[in-house]
This record gives structure tokens, sequence and C-alpha cells, in this order.
């Protein structure tokens, strides 16, 4: 019997949920984060009541206390280094603009964190042991602010800048504090300042030379110690993300021999003995120890697959957060043991991925193959990650499980654009947006084809934010190719989308694209799927958040209302959150509308009609 069909001899209330209903339901839990002066008390984000939230977890006894509870979900907390308060971001229904809030880690009323800030985007956070906070503020208005905030004082500001920036961290005695900006108008790669509290400048850290290199810095944290004024920064300067310790106060800046390929991350040892590393490389993940002033790296154990959070605790252990293709997440420690288990039926595994390699245009293309069993060719679903600067990996994932289950292969594709293959690769995407990325998802295309995987009449482009994005513009620049397209959340009018977008993405499509539209209108007419969209032959299902401001409705409808025009063959379906949603029968309802609008186009399953909006 299929997923799809009923049996008239079970009554439907007693039939388990198909595998893929599962393992959306499945309760999960994100890598706890500690307070840094009380390691026993921690904050995590699970979806154990059908909504992700925050949940308070006293490690000592056991306690664990749900912290928020919305209708649309909650996931931006941070507890205050002594453990006694939890902050949480306030927004509407997924819009991204809110306010701090805060309640006491046992529970209680919840009162606003930050009075006499308005609302805005959040820019970053940082809090101090005395409870002083360092609040980031973006407004389409003012750009970036922040705000020194002391406890029972006036916020005061310390930095305002129209490009993008964001609070980097706070020193361990609040004296320092770091932001990362682009002042220098790329957004894509950031320079350092660290300032005191009264922002007066300590030190300037820019690789970028003003803007005239395209290298960027990162914060990854002050050293976790009483009077240390060294700062762990990551760095581009050898073709990829590497760290590096900066003591802005001394001035100097010393290299770590990770001589790792693909990038790495770092954050401290609680007692500032050691670093742990984070290395990302061709879509696993790893984990290495390095004590300053040693020859080497010592490697810190891990299952192949993909660490997607790591922390060093204060007895030297490490916990982290991982998955496989095939097997789903789980909080583990280097003791051997699963350090917090959510409760109920654990997710059904899937199929591991396999690698391909294919030669493009602008050099190999890395892509994660997952197939069901049996002989292709398969009808394929090319499900192209967002970002752009982001990457697939090795990692659970129930969406492309869900097409496996249906009969489909899958193909994630690492364009260029992607993170983990070095800055040449990532930032090839430049002025020619969207067409580039096509071009590798293309070759891979091909090759599928060719190597028996994929049916060629049956080829589905689809993906959420910029894979939405990269699946209407492909619809359109290459009509021939594709059977059928499935875009959430995607931009569709690329000009409107700008003048409609949270300032921070202005920002970043500036430096994308080369400046405004008005400045470059070629190129935005160039990069936009409502360009092409007359020229779409397949068959279009499209979602998108009422509330979400990253690819706003607006846009949207543009484009839709195009199809609409000229009877073209489509289905919308617009729900209530921002840009994604974060309760789980909410996705379970999206995923079960692409499969049912794919199977019925594919010939599985009769077509309805030519235009349909669902709400």
């Amino acid at each position: 019997m299929s997923d799809t069909q009923n049996d008239a001899s079970v009554p439907e209330r007693e039939q388990e949920p198909p595998q893929w209903e599962q393992r959306f339901r499945a309760a999960r839990v994100s890598l706890p984060d500690w307070a840094e002066d009380a390691p026993d008390r921690a904050l995590f984000v699970s979806n154990a009541t059908g909504t992700y939230e925050l949940y308070a977890w006293d490690r000592a006894t056991g306690k664990q206390r749900q912290v928020t509870d919305r209708p649309n979900g909650t996931t931006d907390g941070v507890l205050t280094p002594d453990g006694r308060t939890v902050w949480w971001f306030a927004d509407t229904d997924g819009d991204e603009f809110g306010v701090w809030k805060r309640q006491p880690f046992e529970g209680g009323p919840d009162e606003p964190a930050t009075p006499g800030l308005e609302p805005s985007y959040p820019a970053g956070l940082a809090i101090g042991r005395d409870g002083t906070a360092v609040v980031g503020r973006s407004t389409d208005e003012d750009g970036t602010t922040v705000h020194l905030v002391p406890p029972g004082a006036e916020p005061v500001e310390i930095y305002r800048h129209r490009e993008s920036a964001g609070v980097g961290d706070l020193s361990h005695d609040g004296t320092l504090i770091v932001l990362e900006h682009t002042e220098h108008g790329d957004a894509m790669h950031s320079a350092l300042r660290v300032v005191r509290p009264d922002g007066s400048t300590v030190a300037e850290l820019d690789d970028t030379e003003g803007g005239t290199k395209e290298l960027g810095l990162s914060v990854l944290g002050f050293a976790p110690v009483a009077g240390d004024t060294r700062l762990l920064v990551g760095h581009q300067r050898r073709g990829r993300w590497e760290p590096m310790i900066w003591d802005p106060v001394a001035g100097t800046q010393t290299d770590l021999p990770v001589d790792l390929p693909g990038d790495a991350g770092a954050e401290w040892y609680p007692d500032g003995s050691a670093l742990l590393i984070e290395h990302g490389f061709e879509a696993r993940s790893e984990l290495w120890r390095y004590e300053p002033g040693a020859a080497g790296l010592v490697r810190v154990e891990t299952p192949s697959g993909t660490v997607s959070g790591a922390t060093a605790r204060p007895d030297g252990t490490v916990e982290y957060l991982w998955s496989s293709a095939a097997q789903p997440p789980a909080v583990r420690s280097t003791t051997g043991s699963v350090v917090l288990d959510p409760p109920g039926a654990k997710a059904p595994a899937s199929v591991p991925v396999r690698d391909a390699w294919v030669d493009g245009p602008g050099g190999r293309i890395h892509a994660l193959v997952q197939s069901p069993a049996g002989d292709g060719p398969f009808p394929t679903v090319f499900e192209i990650h967002g970002g752009p600067t982001w990457h697939d990996s090795d990692a659970f994932a129930s969406g492309p499980a869900a097409w496996v289950d249906h009969g489909f292969a899958v193909v994630r594709v690492n364009y260029r654009g992607s993170t983990g293959y070095g800055r040449a690769w990532t930032d090839a995407l430049k002025h020619r947006v969207g067409l580039i990325e096509l071009e590798d998802i293309a070759a891979v295309r091909e090759w599928a084809v060719k190597s028996g995987l994929s049916d060629a009449e049956r080829l589905v482009l689809a993906g959420g934010s910029w894979g939405g994005y990269l699946t209407l513009l492909g619809l359109g620049t290459q009509p021939d190719a594709w059977a059928l397209g499935l875009a959430a959340v995607p931009v569709a009018d690329y000009v409107t989308a700008y003048h409609d977008e949270m300032e921070a993405l202005k920002a970043m499509d500036r430096t994308l694209l080369g400046g405004t539209p008005e400045e470059v209108p070629e190129r935005f007419e160039a990069s936009s799927p409502l360009t092409y969209v007359d020229a779409v032959r397949a068959p279009v299902y499209i979602s998108a958040g009422v509330n979400d401001p990253r690819c706003p409705i607006r846009q949207v409808e543009n484009y839709v209302n195009r199809l609409a025009a000229r009877d073209a063959v489509h289905e919308v379906y617009r729900y209530d959150a921002g840009h994604g949603s974060l309760v789980v029968e909410e996705r379970i309802k999206q995923v079960r509308l692409e499969l049912d609008f794919a199977l019925r186009h594919l010939g599985q399953a009769p077509a309805e009609g030519r235009g349909k909006d669902t709400k």
C-alpha cells in the first residue's frame, strides 16, 4: 500500500502516519547553549509541542521548562552569563521585527528587556556579567544602530551607520565590544572594530582595505578569561575560512596551524587553554582540538556526517549536534552518551547520500544524490539550497527524504556561491546573479540524465528562499529543461523585492548586483524571474509567507498575476507566517501540497485546473 492510499479495512484513526510525516513530527532538540558562569543551566530549542519553542534545562536536577509559547514559534534566545535570566526575541508571526524580552530561568512573567528601544530587526546581542547588554538594531530608516543598555538605565547609542553591521561579542570583563561592519559597502565581507562601552575605538581590522579586496572577517569570540583581551577571529586570507587570534589591545595577530582543506571555524574551551576547531569540507564536517603553541591538531572523534554545532564543556568533554542524510540528528558527547534525548518516537531513517562530481563552466561541481531502491531512471527533484552563501551537506533532512519515499531521486547541487569550497567559489556569482548558479545546475542535470539516474521527462526544479528564486528563474530561462517547479518563499520580482525587503538584505543585493535597481537596472532585469515569466511552460507551485521580510509577499503576487494573466498552470499557497514556518503541522501541510502537485502534473494522478490559490 502506498503512502497516499487508504486501507478501507482499517479505521483511519488507527493507521500509522506515513514515514515522511513521522520524520517531521519526531521531536528534535538543538544543541543546548549553557550559561558561562552557571554551566548546569542551559537553553535549547525543541518542537516537542508541535511548534519550535525555547526550553530552559537545569542539568543538575534534570528539570526542563518551556520558556516561550507563541502560535508561530520562537527560536531566538540567550542566557545571561549567570544563568538567572532568559532573553528571547519577540517578533510578530515570523516578521523578524520586534523587541527583546526576558524572564527568570525558573519561570515567571515576561518583561521588556530593553525599555526605551523601539522595535527593529535584530543585529546581534551580547550580555555582560554586570547585566549590561549591547543590543544591535536594524531598521529601514536608520540602518544599523548599536546601544549600550545598563541595568535600570536608559539605552545609550554607541554606533550608527547606514550599511549593515552587528554586535559580535563582549569581552569577559565587559570593557571591550567587537562589531562586525560593512561600512565599505561590501555586505559579503565584513570588517571588525573593537570599541569601548562609550563607543570610542580601540582597534580596527579590515582585510577589505576599505572595500578594495574581497576578504572577509568574522567574530568567533573573546577569550573566556578575566583580563584576557584576545579575540578569536575568522579570516579568508588563504582562500578559505580559517581562525586566528587577534589581540586588539596588544596589536598582535597570531596565525594558527589549521592546515585543513575547506573551511574551519573555532570556539574557545571554557578555560581559554585550547580551541575547538569545526572543520567543513565537501559537505561533511569534523572536530579537532588545538592548544596554542602546539605543533598540530588532535582529532575529536565524531561519526561521518555533519556536525551542526559543537561546544566544549568545563570538564573538557565536547557536546555536538550530529546527523547524516540517513540518520536523524542527536546531541552527543565525546563520552559516548546522548546528551539530550527528546521525548516520543524517533524519526525513521532515510537513505544515505552519495557524492557526484561534475565538470562545470566554473570548475568541478559537487552534488549530493539520494535515490530510492531499484534501477533508474527516476523522476528527480533538484532540491536547490537557499543562501546563496550556504551549502547542502550530508545531514538529515525530512524534505528530501519524503521525495525518496515517493519514488523520486533527489539531487542537491552546491553551485557557485555555496560555502565550503573556498572563497573564490563563494564569491563567483556576483553581477550575473542567479544565472551563474543555473549554469552549474544545468551541468549537473545533464550528468544526471546521461548517467541514467534521472528521467529527462520528469525533472522537478525546487527550492526555498534563494532556492525558490533559482527555481522561478530556471523555469523561465531553461523552459524546456523542467517538467515542473516548486518554489517556496522565493524572490520572484527582484526590483520589488529589493524595495520591500529588510535593510540588511538590500545591502546584500547591492553587493551581489553592484548597486541599486536605479543604478544597475540591466543587472536586476537580467536576474529577475519576472523578466522571463512569459517563457515559463512548466506547471508552477508557489508557497509564500504573508509576513516574510526577506522575500516579501507583494513581489510574489506580481509574479503570480503575470502567470494568471496568460492562464499558465500554477497554484499558490499563502500562509500566516514569515520566511518559513516553525509549526510542524504547517510544514507537513506544505510538503503534502508539493507532493500532490508534483504527482498530479507528472502524470501519476489527474491534474486539476490551471490556476489555484490556497489560503
